[in-house]
């Protein structure tokens, strides 16, 4: 379970890390399939000489130690905490897309300041204020990742300068792209944290913390994260119900919001 201090930090900063979430055996399953996976693209895990693109994607595998590693107590517990229990999908797996970036110099082309779309209409990507279909994003560590291996880059408090942004546009929300870059402008004066730790820690962040990718990749290994996004049921309202105590990504949205009314 989190503790109030780290319920605390989530609302100030936008993320919790839950270090240790995933076992170390668990971890060292999910590697094998992945690097299965890409030596089917020709990238071979003992040739650094085929590591010839500084990010290669895949979707993440399904079932064995992915079922396990999605549904491990501690992360169901903190995303009750978080989103709300009852609120969000309890997924048999991880789900996503694994960005396997490796040892380089050059520019991966993904690494721009942004927000996570939410949901999809209109044959585009959407988001909006209450948070639409999306309770949380998730970054799970499957390699050790150090500072000069391209962790994620995250904006603490960030997350608190979104849903003004989002807001006037009601229940529609906006589009994706524009709200990504008005996001990361509005965040611009943040201070910067870095995603780092051991593999099997897991980051648990708002769905309006702005992040990015970071490069270059000066590290020795590939480094391999799962980042997908935790399913909300619905919307969140905007306005908490009279004796209601909302959960804490609802909770920072409404904190966020009360200066502008």
């Amino acid at each position: 379970m989190l503790s109030q201090e780290e319920i605390g930090a989530f609302l100030a900063d936008g993320y919790v890390a839950l270090r240790g979430a995933v076992p170390a055996p668990v971890i060292a399953a999910c590697q094998d399939m992945i690097w299965a996976d890409l030596d089917r693209q020709g990238v071979r895990r003992g040739d650094p000489a085929t590591w010839t693109a500084p990010v290669v994607r895949i979707p993440c595998p399904e079932g064995g130690p992915f079922a396990a590693a999605g549904t491990t107590r501690v992360l169901q517990e903190a995303c009750d905490q978080l989103i709300g229990p009852g609120r969000w999908w309890k997924r048999d797996g991880v789900g996503g897309t694994i960005p396997v970036r490796f040892p380089s110099e050059a520019d991966p082309g993904d690494a721009g300041w942004h927000i996570e779309s939410s949901y999809e209409a209109g044959g585009g990507w959407r988001v909006n204020a209450g948070s639409r279909d999306r309770g949380l994003l998730a970054i799970y560590l499957l390699t050790d990742v150090e500072p000069d291996g391209a962790p994620t880059r995250l904006r603490p408090g960030s997350h608190r300068d979104v849903p003004a942004i989002l807001a006037p546009a009601g229940e529609e929300g906006m589009e994706w792209l524009p709200a990504a870059q008005q996001a990361a402008r509005a965040s611009a004066r943040r201070p910067t944290a870095l995603a780092t730790g051991g593999a099997g820690d897991v980051f648990l962040c708002h769905p309006f913390l702005v992040h990015a990718a970071s490069w270059p990749h000066r590290g020795r290994f590939p480094r391999m994260i799962a980042q997908p996004g935790v399913a909300l049921y619905g919307q969140y309202a905007l306005r908490a119900e009279a004796g209601e105590t909302p959960p804490p990504v609802q909770q920072a949205i409404l904190d966020s919001l009360a200066p502008a009314g």
